[in-house]
């Protein structure tokens, strides 16, 4: 942070700067004053005694004023006007017979330097006091834009925290931020921590003990911003800790989610004065910002959970069709054409035109049967669920109207979730590639590996395939991220197109081939 601030001072114009060494806002010590002081008058007497030699008619008044400004533009009022007093007196021992001059003329001229000097001095260190705020200020404004931009992106808030408790203590310019979020009600949990020196430093995952006094403690309990402006004699196991670490004081701010105080956000100084009443105001800012993190981060959680119970609603809705179709209709079916069959074998050879007709009623009843099959295996392929996905990929290989080639890596069950949604990105690509692609030919590649399945349907068709238009693509994006995986189709007119799904597949949740 110091570095930030000398190149800072290097970039400014020259004429600012040197006039920054003149008219510094701050007095220089006493001792340099004084010893400043007594050179000037003693160069000033030996510059007047060379020259009164050459013109002993000037009064060289201009000269003993020299020192009189660079006293008063360097140092306090108190050294300035004994340096207005002490120079009289030596123009006086030059001018015997000028008392008069020295007193109403000499004098008076020096003092208004001393208040000229020190209104040029004031102003001086008011335009410093500003430029470092105005520094503070652009600091801090572009920390919280680095934050911010980060929360924008959509960053998971283990990614926001260490992010926002560095960028915190560099435009407060601190020894120490630390992240926490309450447990219980006696205990909190470091998520971020950056400290000045790496001795006794706060870490990730420690567990500190709500007990005594803290900044941490109060805002627990109030919910509000806090302060402690001394940490001396204040009990409690996290005041030792921050003593340990050198720290004097501290500022707090909770960070809120839904109305609740779920972490705080505190700041510590190593400095002996207090913090600037200000700081609150600037650690909120944060604060928010890691709230928002937070609620972005679990508004995504539970929009996903809501997406895969109406995807797994749907899957076991058409799995109830798929079996009452196949329990009821499908087997009534059955049961009618063995009926027919029991009837046509009944019937006496010479009516030729009634055993055509009951042959006709016996093909279609076998029509009907094989339409619903087809139909129940649309809705849910039992091969699916009993086979896995990659016989269930197979038998959408045999059915397509446009020959496939497959490529398989895929040993063993899948979660029946990634399973059914990697079956119908194929079915679905392979609906898409008949009804447009003009195709003559699409490989369906599908692997297993990095604990994640990928899925590539590419055809050799006319491309310019959209997501929208009801294409089912945008349906098909829906169910891949319902269970956490994303899906991209690359479409160019003239090349053939590309669907690609990618889903994590988590090792623990990999089930042993039956």
């Amino acid at each position: 942070m110091t570095d930030h601030g000398e190149r800072r001072d290097a970039q400014r114009p020259l004429r600012s700067r040197l006039l920054g060494v003149v008219l510094r806002p701050d007095a220089r010590p006493l001792g340099w004053g004084i010893v400043v002081a007594i050179g000037f008058l003693a160069a000033e007497t030996a510059v007047v005694l060379v020259l009164a030699r050459v013109a002993p008619e000037n009064a060289f008044g201009a000269i003993f004023l020299l020192g009189v400004l660079v006293v008063s533009a360097g140092w306090h009022v108190g050294l300035a006007v004994a340096m207005s007093i002490a120079s009289t007196l030596v123009y006086l021992s030059f001018h015997l017979d000028g008392v008069a001059a020295a007193l109403f003329v000499f004098l008076p001229v020096a003092l208004l330097a001393n208040v000229l000097a020190g209104q040029a001095r004031l102003r001086a260190a008011e335009s410093e006091r500003r430029r470092r705020e105005a520094d503070a200020l652009a600091r801090q404004q572009a920390a919280l834009r680095r934050v911010a931009t980060l929360v924008a992106r959509g960053a998971e808030p283990s990614e926001v925290y260490p992010v926002a408790v560095t960028e915190l203590a560099r435009g407060l310019g601190v020894e120490h931020v630390t992240l926490t979020k309450y447990e219980t009600d006696d205990t909190c949990v470091v998520l971020a921590a950056v400290d000045a020196t790496d001795r006794l430093k706060l870490v990730v995952g420690e567990r500190l003990s709500l007990d005594g006094d803290s900044v941490t403690a109060r805002v627990h309990r109030t919910g509000t911003p806090a302060r402690v402006d001394d940490y001396d004699g204040v009990a409690g196991s996290i005041a030792t800790r921050l003593r340990d670490l050198g720290l004097r004081s501290g500022v707090g701010a909770p960070v809120v989610v839904d109305g609740k105080t779920r972490c705080a956000l505190i700041v510590g100084s190593a400095a002996s004065d207090p913090m600037p009443p200000q700081a609150e105001e600037q650690i909120c800012d944060f604060a928010d910002l890691i709230g928002t993190a937070i609620r972005n981060a679990e508004n995504r959680e539970e929009l996903k959970a809501s997406r895969s119970r109406i995807v797994a609603a749907a899957d076991q809705a058409r799995r109830g069709i798929e079996r009452d179709l196949h329990d009821g209709a499908q087997q009534r079916i059955v049961s009618l054409g063995l009926g027919l069959r029991t009837l046509e074998a009944s019937m006496p050879e010479g009516d030729a035109a009634l055993r055509h007709q009951v042959e006709n009623l016996i093909n279609g009843m076998a029509d009907l049967y094989t339409e619903l099959q087809e139909l129940s295996r649309g809705i849910h392929p039992a091969i699916l669920s009993k086979g896995g996905l990659a016989p269930a990929l197979k038998t959408l290989a045999r059915r397509s109207v446009v020959p496939v080639g497959l490529e398989l890596s895929v040993a063993g069950r899948l979660p029946e979730p990634i399973e059914v949604a990697a079956y119908y990105v194929v079915a679905e690509s392979l609906v898409n590639v008949a009804k447009h692609a003009e195709a003559s030919e699409v490989v369906v590649r599908a692997t297993l590996d990095d604990a994640a399945l990928t899925l590539v349907i590419a055809d050799d068709g006319v491309g310019g395939a959209a997501t929208g238009g009801g294409s089912g693509l945008i349906g098909l994006k829906d169910r891949v991220a319902a269970v956490s995986g994303e899906l991209a189709v690359a479409s160019r007119t003239g090349v053939g197109t590309t669907v690609t799904a990618r889903i994590p597949v988590p090792a623990a949740e990999l089930v042993a081939a039956e």
